[in-house]
């Protein structure tokens, strides 16, 4: 999927969460390409490239439209269902794309993706420890994947911040924790131009 921000969730393809916001990723692993001949897998893939396009230019209802057909057509694909929990995402439905994503990963839980995204909804709503567990998911999944590991970082550093604020407040005499409190938000602070994850290139599905 795309971009993220905390500020977090800033957008689609790339989404860059917490100091750069966890990023979401776009995945474009097909389930069953038995099913696809020739002729069907690039009409699949060109509506999916056209969903994307749709989603860019923030036409959300159209792509969401294009989408809901591929799934009609092919339940058995996750694609499209993935897709539109990016669309659902980036225009601000984040209770609707939640659900969307959990159910990709309840049909297909061994995807690191829907994981990522996930936890980017997650730590969008401040729900930090929901979001550390679907970035372990997906390093689970997928050990090299790259964009799970910093923005798993980036979701401990807001954990260590919530704490800190807690000791703080618990001890107003505390030293230490105030100093560590303003290092992990200076970490946090939005950076210049913050990472995110390169979208994958589009292609068709393959076995």
């Amino acid at each position: 999927m795309r971009r993220i921000a905390i500020p977090m969730l800033a957008r689609l393809v790339a989404l860059a969460l917490l100091a750069a916001a966890p990023a979401f990723a776009q995945s474009d692993a097909t389930t069953d390409p038995r099913e696809f001949s020739e002729p069907a897998r690039k009409a699949y893939a060109q509506s999916l490239r056209d969903a994307r396009k749709l989603i860019a230019d923030k036409k959300y209802d159209d792509a969401i439209a294009v989408l809901d057909k591929l799934t009609a057509e092919r339940p058995r694909e996750p694609q499209a269902r993935f897709l539109k929990g990016v669309a659902l995402a980036d225009a601000g439905k984040a209770d609707a794309a939640i659900a969307k994503v959990q159910s990709v990963l309840g049909d297909f839980p061994e995807l690191p993706e829907p994981h990522n995204n996930l936890a980017v909804l997650y730590a969008q709503k401040g729900e930090y420890g929901l979001a550390r567990d679907e970035l372990e998911a997906a390093i689970n999944a997928a050990p090299d994947y790259v964009v799970a590991y910093e923005n798993l970082g980036d979701i401990y550093a807001r954990l260590a911040a919530a704490n800190y604020e807690k000791a703080i407040a618990r001890d107003a005499r505390n030293k230490s924790a105030p100093a560590k409190l303003k290092l992990v938000r200076e970490v946090l602070a939005p950076a210049a131009p913050a990472a995110a994850a390169a979208p994958p290139a589009t292609k068709s599905p393959s076995p």
